[in-house]
């Protein structure tokens, strides 16, 4: 096992939690993507300029790592109708959830909170069953 196996991810971990610590600390606002994007749609008074900041970060991020590491974005096995499919029930589930991974896997754990726990647990859970199925499809 070589010492990037483990490290990268902890390294990864280590910044989205601090991300999400500062986040909270000095904007006094929730890390979630999904309620971040969801009040793109019916904006509160001068409540947009720093969500799109927060997206173009997210996109900036991403694009920094596919030119350094290209190696990181893997070929997906799942046709594009398919991804599109799970993305759009992603986005739905998010709805009903009252938020998505980063808000309660990330920030909602981080502060206790018992909705976020069960969320993440529901999140895992068809996360596993979600995977073994499409695997044997």
């Amino acid at each position: 096992m070589m010492i990037t196996d483990w490290l990268m991810p902890l390294s990864g971990g280590l910044l989205i939690g601090l991300a999400a610590t500062f986040f909270l600390l000095l904007n006094g606002r929730i890390a979630g993507i999904s309620n971040i994007i969801g009040g793109l749609w019916s904006p509160a008074s001068g409540d947009v300029s720093w969500r799109w900041f927060f997206l173009f970060g997210l996109w900036t991020g991403g694009l920094t790592l596919l030119m350094l590491r290209p190696s990181s974005f893997g070929q997906s096995e799942f046709s594009l109708v398919k991804l599109a499919v799970a993305g759009l029930l992603v986005g739905l589930g998010t709805r009903i959830g009252n938020g998505c991974t980063s808000g309660h896997g990330v920030c909602g754990l981080s502060r206790r909170s018992l909705r976020s726990f069960v969320a993440t647990l529901v999140f895992m859970a068809t996360a596993m069953v979600t995977v073994y199925f499409s695997k044997k499809l």
